[in-house]
């Protein structure tokens, strides 16, 4: 297992625990963003807010995928998944709505958001 990646995981009978970061889709349990916070997301600023969790992360969501290689997976690529992503457990869709405090931090980061509830459909990235 790569460095940090025993953290990525959702223990055997946690899964009712299970929540989706909204802007990256990561799915943790509400105790792993409690704790860590969100790994690929950490100017959300999750770690040990309650109400940041709640706000940032989704209960409802479809499909489950996992990643062990972000860069090469054309999986990844097709759900637009940063080739910098933490090896884990993706969701399909997460259902939700940010922010818009949230929305502008995200874009003051240089990121640029698209909803992960499958409302926007943006082409497929290209290597070109």
């Amino acid at each position: 297992m790569a460095k940090g990646s025993e953290d990525n995981y959702i223990p055997t009978g946690q899964f009712r625990n299970m929540r989706a970061c909204m802007v990256c889709s990561i799915v943790k349990t509400q105790a792993q963003f409690m704790k860590d916070g969100c790994p690929n997301c950490s100017f959300l600023e999750l770690r040990g807010n309650a109400d940041q969790v709640a706000d940032c992360t989704s209960q409802v969501f479809e499909g489950l995928i996992t990643v062990s290689d972000a860069r090469g997976s054309w999986v990844a690529r097709w759900q637009r998944l940063d080739g910098k992503y933490v090896r884990g457990v993706y969701a399909v869709q997460v259902e939700g709505i940010l922010p818009d405090d949230v929305i502008s931090s995200v874009e003051e980061q240089g990121i640029h958001y698209i909803p992960r509830d499958g409302s926007v459909n943006e082409a497929l990235p290209t290597d070109a």
